[in-house]
């Protein structure tokens, strides 16, 4: 239904493809809850790597064409559907899905994945958790089982995912290494939880890592970029030690034999594979760190609606990355 012929600025997929294929329509009609649902104006959508993969059709799920992108989104209630109790007109929210997706003015969400926006928080920030923070909790949590006390390397520390792996792993009491290939990459890494940061551009930065480490290597690596990385962390990691894949951006060839010696683990995630328990579990833990001031979401680039295509580019493309990428529309 349209919302009392309404209508608003949308980007919208026709096709699977490259970045063009995201075009701005300007009389996409505004949605109605349903009974269990909440419109929300949008303020501001988080850019996630995997929106960039389900755009190409390369993915292992593919929505039905036409769609818009976009799941994490930080605005204002505009209306909410008949059997919506906790939620009212005019409450600053954020999403961890949507219905009708985020690269709009206005979005659908289902009251169970609509929270209330902390005070401490802007719009930007309230974009920035949802995959980033739960794909990190998910990786560290409930995949690694990572203990306090333990080691963890974040391997690619500076973007969305990487920012909030070192926000919890610090809050959980882990010794945290980060990488990052900028020097104000490595700065916002130190800044939010690493107690080292290597450049993962050095020729031998593996090295100075082994070094800093010792014998024992490290517990746990959270890997952004496996297709690239994974043969080296198998010679970073210790006894018992687990490779996390959050992402992958094409095959590599290993040496199975190098996770014989030391039993070591290689594990992938996927948040969307996620149980019901395990996102509850991550949702408490992850707004008690709203609560506490742990977790603070990092701003990095932002982009208007009409620059969708452009910041789909920027993500994958980047000589490094610097905070959660982020469209403003309103």
């Amino acid at each position: 239904m349209a919302s009392r012929n309404k209508v608003m600025r949308a980007i919208r997929v026709f096709e699977f493809g490259g970045p063009d294929v995201l075009k701005l329509q300007k009389d996409i009609p505004v949605p109605e809850p349903e009974e269990n649902q909440v419109l929300i104006k949008v303020h501001a959508c988080g850019v996630n790597p995997v929106e960039t993969y389900i755009r190409s059709g390369t993915y292992s799920r593919t929505p039905t064409l036409p769609y818009t992108p976009g799941t994490d989104v930080a605005g204002v209630v505009e209306a909410v559907g008949k059997h919506v109790g906790n939620l009212k007109k005019g409450d600053r929210v954020f999403t961890t899905k949507t219905v009708t997706g985020g690269y709009a003015e206005y979005t659908i969400a289902h009251e169970h994945a609509v929270f209330p926006l902390h005070e401490s928080l802007d719009f930007g920030q309230g974009a920035s958790i949802g995959i980033p923070y739960f794909t990190a909790f998910r990786a560290l949590i409930h995949s690694a089982q990572a203990k306090p006390g333990e080691s963890v390397l974040i391997h690619g520390a500076s973007g969305g995912v990487g920012i909030a792996a070192c926000q919890i792993a610090r809050a959980y009491g882990l010794k945290v290494l980060g990488t990052a290939g900028t020097e104000q990459g490595r700065k916002v890494v130190l800044k939010n939880g690493a107690h080292k940061v290597f450049n993962h551009r050095e020729p031998d930065y593996v090295d100075k890592i082994k070094e800093y480490v010792g014998e024992n290597g490290v517990n746990v690596i959270i890997e952004m970029l496996s297709n690239i990385n994974l043969h080296n962390d198998l010679q970073l990691l210790s006894y018992r030690g687990r490779v996390i894949i959050v992402g992958s951006r094409g095959p590599i060839e290993i040496n199975p034999r190098d996770t014989m010696k030391k039993e070591t683990s290689i594990i992938g995630v996927s948040l969307y594979s996620s149980p019901k328990d395990d996102f509850l579990q991550s949702l408490a833990a992850l707004l008690a760190g709203i609560e506490t001031g742990w977790l603070q979401p990092v701003v990095g680039p932002s982009y208007p609606l009409e620059h969708a295509a452009q910041a789909h580019e920027d993500i994958i493309k980047s000589q490094g990355a610097y905070g959660k990428m982020i469209l403003l529309v309103n």
